[in-house]
């Protein structure tokens, strides 16, 4: 585990982050109606920190297992292009995006919550959802206090802008002044 001001500088290099979805944007429940149609639950908070991330200038992208058309309408709400649903091989995927974006290993950060997620995680900046299961948490550069599903991402994105020191920026652009009578 790196001590708080190497964890800083780390964070401050990241220019992409990867997320899985199911257990870090979801809480890992999948629901079917008898229909046959999936639907998934996405936390708000989460939302606005990945538009937060990406207004701020840097990039981010889903690695998923599972194929979910709910997934695709997310990341297009959210503006997030870089989406690989299906994988099995997640650290080849990202290989592939992280040469595709130009970017270097010590440039990523992963949010993850469970084995498929390892590879990767243990490869970059890794961050494990609180309810990650136990070698993911062990493998991660640090963990979230809340679980996937829950504001995990947007935990994880507020300490990503900490360490570069724009977060106050970002909470400050929503701050409304006092009157001077109030």
């Amino acid at each position: 585990m790196a001590r708080p001001a190497e964890l800083d500088r780390r964070l401050a290099r990241v220019q992409l982050l990867l997320l899985d979805v199911d257990g870090v944007l979801t809480d890992g429940g999948v629901t079917w109606n008898n229909q046959g149609i999936e639907s998934k639950t996405f936390h708000i908070r989460d939302g606005l920190g990945l538009k937060l991330w990406q207004r701020a200038g840097y990039r981010a992208g889903i690695i998923t297992g599972r194929s979910s058309h709910v997934v695709q309408l997310r990341a297009e709400e959210l503006g997030i292009a870089i989406v690989r649903q299906g994988v099995e091989d997640k650290l080849a995927t990202a290989e592939a995006i992280v040469a595709e974006c130009g970017l270097g290993w010590e440039e990523v950060a992963m949010i993850g919550d469970d084995l498929p997620d390892l590879p990767v995680i243990s490869r970059c900046l890794g961050i494990a959802v609180a309810d990650a299961c136990p070698e993911v948490r062990q493998a991660a550069a640090f963990t979230t206090a809340l679980p996937g599903g829950t504001g995990a991402v947007r935990e994880a994105i507020e300490r990503l802008l900490a360490a570069r020191g724009s977060w106050e920026s970002v909470v400050a652009r929503y701050m409304v002044p006092r009157s001077a009578g109030a």
